[in-house]
């Protein structure tokens, strides 16, 4: 006589589907990581997905699935998270966490909700899996419809320093809502005329949509005594050039410590100039001539 089957909770069916056999995976040590995420693989055949790509316009709800193979023999409970500047956009449906059975994987559906005041351009985001203080993050690359605007700005240029240590700090404002790759240079400018400034060089790290960064070139070619203008430019593919301005003075001290000392001599230096311009400017007095003789005596008027 047969004997009758259990009929399956609600729950288990919904989750059984979401897991496939591995096969023939070799069994990890038990203690070991024995697990992995990665973006649910596409159609038989095709390369393995290194990140995710979505792309959709302000409001839109975007879908997809992430996997997590455990290819070790004891259960894996994972905590389950969206992470970057655009993590908060990510849901699990509620589930924070999965457990997946031993030499099993689990494609673990997520969705992107796109804020309807979301500017277009395009967001960073990762879904995160984490155990026992073990990680590992999948980048999202996102996209939101609609016109693209590249936009940066210099703000706060400062010199500091002094000699060989000098450098001009300054800060990068992304105005736009795409990522930008900046490249900045330094021109300086003294009171005799040009100065050895900064040449061009690339950031090492891109400064996100509504970003800030604050950073420092060295200048080592700032001078000892005296005064300069200082210029930073900034680029970015697709935007204007930004460029801000800052004036230092030096003295022996350092930029700060012989400010007195600088603001004298560049006192009496202008007085001096004044004086040299007075002095052109003044119409020159006459070289007195002859004498005129004496009327003779008893002449009538």
């Amino acid at each position: 006589m047969p004997v009758p089957r259990r009929p399956r909770s609600r729950r288990a069916a919904s989750v059984l589907p979401l897991l496939l056999l591995l096969g023939a995976a070799p069994a990890r040590a038990a203690d070991g990581p024995g697990w992995s995420a990665a973006p649910e693989p596409g159609a038989a055949g095709s390369a393995p997905r290194p990140a995710f790509y979505l792309a959709g316009a302000p409001g839109a709800v975007l879908e997809d699935r992430l996997t997590l193979a455990n290819a070790s023999d004891r259960p894996r409970t994972l905590t389950l998270r969206g992470a970057e500047a655009a993590g908060s956009w990510i849901s699990f449906g509620g589930a924070a966490s999965v457990t997946v059975p031993p030499r099993t994987r689990a494609a673990v559906p997520f969705t992107v909700t796109v804020p309807p005041a979301a500017l277009p351009g395009d967001r960073r985001a990762a879904v995160v899996a984490a155990e026992a203080g073990r990680e590992e993050a999948v980048r999202v690359h996102l996209r939101v419809g609609g016109p693209t605007l590249a936009a940066l700005t210099v703000e706060d240029v400062e010199v500091r320093g002094r000699g060989a240590r000098t450098e001009v700090a300054y800060t990068l404002a992304n105005r736009g809502n795409v990522p930008l790759a900046p490249r900045v240079s330094v021109r300086a400018e003294g009171l005799f005329g040009p100065l050895p400034g900064r040449p061009e060089r690339a950031l090492p790290a891109e400064v996100p949509p509504g970003g800030r960064v604050r950073l420092a070139e060295p200048w080592p070619g700032a001078p000892r005594l005296g005064a300069a203008d200082v210029t930073l430019t900034a680029t970015a593919p697709g935007a204007a050039p930004a460029t801000a301005t800052a004036s230092a003075r030096f003295a022996p001290g350092g930029p700060a410590a012989g400010a007195g000392a600088v603001l004298a001599l560049g006192g009496a230096a202008a007085l001096g100039l004044a004086r040299r311009r007075h002095a052109r400017r003044r119409p020159p007095v006459p070289a007195p001539g002859p004498e005129p003789a004496p009327a003779p005596t008893g002449a009538r008027a």
